[in-house]
């Protein structure tokens, strides 16, 4: 097995860095939580929330917006047809909510369906052009989430420096059951949700995201959106090709209450892998090796492991040692995503502690799931989103497959995004 020996080290080598970006990583967002400093810089904001049926939580993740410690700021829900369960919720919201809210005003806007663009993106384009024209910093939310009172201010603060372009947080989903889809739904985005920190490699999630409006024009992202699907994968390669940083902002990790099915879970995976490998091929590829090198270190590295002894070939000890690493590295990083996660929302860690522990305990069988569902977003460009169906041509070319629109349900169940 000498053809085997320099592929034990290099596995242990690229293992030792991974676990060691997870380090980093966790320690950038204790230095971030340690600082908190989100108040000195508050700039006039437009906050947009695209709405579509009514998620899980609906009525406090919305009120949550309302609620924002951010006396400088325009709130604009949109949704596509009046007819959507969810702008009678906001138009009640906002009677009941308006004259407690700092906001300086409070938008329910009536968007249409979409021609060229996905229906989100053409929500946003709609109230784009009904912002105030003082707004000087442009935030994005998703209606899934549940945020904070200093989210807004969080989000916003980094971008009083000029080479940060855009700023972004995550989404950690909350279980509303405990089964085995909805436990590996919340350790597989845990997984993904890990990898921002302090990296160039960052991308800005359009659930939590924040742009300057002078950069916002300058990059023309409104053109990039208006034939595109991707509202934030699209807008990190705006970013990143004018040279500016996307900085992730650990207080602005956001709750969002969700169960699923495996048929869900396969279905909502492999439309956000298949959607970052047309935006960002190159992260694709570097999750697909990631994925691919987890569970090949850890299950070829056993089956090596035996084979070794059973020949008796040499370098055993070393090649037992590569599925120990991988598993210590996968437990590892399991272990400094749950710390994180209950330095920002620790008041649901007694919803969370099921999915904790399915985390920490089946970090082994979760990269299995995640490689599967990279390996099948890894062919076809067609999904299906909130009820409509997409081809995605390229990065700045869709193709709306049907005009029919599934009805939006009054659920706890919407296609995730």
């Amino acid at each position: 097995m000498n053809w085997y020996f320099p592929i034990a080290w290099a596995a242990i080598v690229v293992q030792l860095l991974v676990v060691y970006l997870a380090i980093n990583n966790y320690h950038y967002a204790l230095k971030k939580l340690a600082a908190g400093k989100c108040s000195s810089y508050r700039p006039r904001t437009a906050l947009i929330v695209p709405c579509k049926g009514i998620d899980a939580r609906f009525r406090s993740n919305l009120s949550s917006f309302f609620e924002q410690d951010y006396e400088n700021y325009h709130l604009l829900f949109v949704v596509e047809d009046p007819s959507d369960p969810a702008y009678m919720e906001l138009a009640g919201l906002k009677s009941e909510l308006a004259s407690k809210s700092r906001a300086l005003d409070i938008q329910v806007l009536v968007a249409g369906p979409s021609q060229s663009s996905s229906q989100k993106i053409h929500n946003l384009l709609y109230a784009l052009d009904r912002v105030p024209t003082d707004s000087e910093v442009l935030a994005f939310a998703d209606s899934d989430v549940c945020v904070h009172r200093d989210w807004l201010s969080c989000l916003v603060h980094p971008l009083y420096v000029s080479k940060r372009g855009a700023t972004t947080g995550y989404r950690w989903f909350v279980p509303t059951a405990n089964n085995p889809a909805t436990l590996a739904l919340s350790a597989i985005n845990a997984a993904v949700a890990q990898f921002l920190g302090n990296s160039p490699f960052n991308l800005a999630w359009g659930g939590s995201m924040a742009i300057r409006m002078d950069d916002f024009r300058r990059l023309r992202i409104g053109e990039i959106w208006s034939q595109t699907l991707s509202d934030d994968l699209s807008l990190s390669r705006a970013v990143k090709r004018a040279g500016l940083k996307i900085t992730f902002v650990p207080e602005c990790l956001v709750a969002s209450f969700e169960s699923s099915t495996w048929r869900r879970l396969y279905e909502f995976g492999r439309r956000q892998f298949l959607i970052t490998r047309v935006y960002a091929p190159g992260a694709w590829w570097l999750g697909f090796f990631g994925s691919l090198g987890a569970v090949a270190g850890l299950w070829g590295g056993i089956a090596a492991a035996i084979y070794a002894g059973v020949i008796h070939a040499e370098h055993v000890v070393l090649y037992a040692a590569v599925p120990i690493i991988f598993f210590w590295g996968q437990l590892t990083r399991a272990v400094l995503r749950q710390l994180s996660m209950t330095k920002v929302l620790g008041e649901y860690l007694p919803q969370l502690l099921p999915a904790v522990a399915a985390d920490v305990f089946g970090c082994w069988l979760w990269s299995l799931v995640l490689f599967v569902l990279m390996l099948s977003s890894s062919v076809g460009r067609t999904i299906r989103w909130r009820g409509i169906r997409y081809q995605l041509v390229g990065p700045s070319q869709i193709r709306i497959l049907d005009a029919r629109r599934t009805p939006p349900r009054r659920s706890a169940h919407v296609d995730l995004f």
